[in-house]
């Protein structure tokens, strides 16, 4: 059995805390990160806010982002293998389909991008408010540092319209109250994860 989980939510709203923690305690557990397919900084064009927009969705290669995932779909096993994720013995059987299989997808912009949305097999965003969210970032360190009056200028305002354009699309996804402790949105993830795999046994 192949099963999808997306993870989204504003920046610092712990997405990767949470995928972290999940990859260690789920089985057969693969990852990828819309982060990784950010294109590079001179491709980047600057907006009418006059920053470079990396808050959009033509900031990364999302094609490339989908046929990773794809790749997955197609054969867990040696996705697993080739990204150097652990399998469990019993993955080893001739027919993979009798083994779970999870994938989590996570990024800030997961569901807005239509190829993707089909996917899911289970859904959730993070949110927290927006002076949490301006703190969590003014501790963060960047590849690329936030030059002055990005996040009030460009990154809030597009996490406001893409939450929006998410929430209109009808999309069945589940919202995390990333205030809460690391450990309550852990426990509450990971029981209706476990839950729903036992379903479908």
């Amino acid at each position: 059995m192949k099963y999808i989980i997306g993870i989204g939510g504003v920046t610092n709203s712990g997405k990767s805390t949470l995928t972290k923690r999940l990859i260690k305690t789920l089985p057969n557990c693969c990852v990828v990160h819309q982060d990784d397919f950010f294109k590079k900084p001179d491709q980047i064009e600057v907006g009418e806010d006059g920053f470079r927009q990396w808050d959009v969705i033509t900031a990364m290669d999302m094609e490339a982002m989908t046929n990773t995932v794809k790749g997955w779909i197609e054969n867990p096993v040696k996705f697993a293998r080739s990204h150097g994720v652990s399998l469990s013995s019993a993955s080893d059987v001739a027919n993979a389909d009798e083994q779970t299989h999870i994938l989590i997808v996570e990024g800030f912009l997961l569901f807005n991008y239509l190829p993707l949305q089909d996917v899911f097999d289970m859904s959730y965003c993070i949110t927290i408010p927006y002076e949490e969210c301006k703190r969590r970032r003014s501790t963060r360190q960047y590849t690329v540092p936030d030059p002055p009056g990005l996040f009030d200028g460009h990154v809030w305002p597009m996490y406001l319209k893409h939450r929006s354009e998410m929430e209109s699309s009808g999309f069945n996804i589940q919202c995390l109250d990333g205030l809460k402790s690391k450990e309550e949105i852990y426990n509450q993830v990971y029981t209706e994860i476990q839950n729903n795999l036992l379903n479908r046994l």
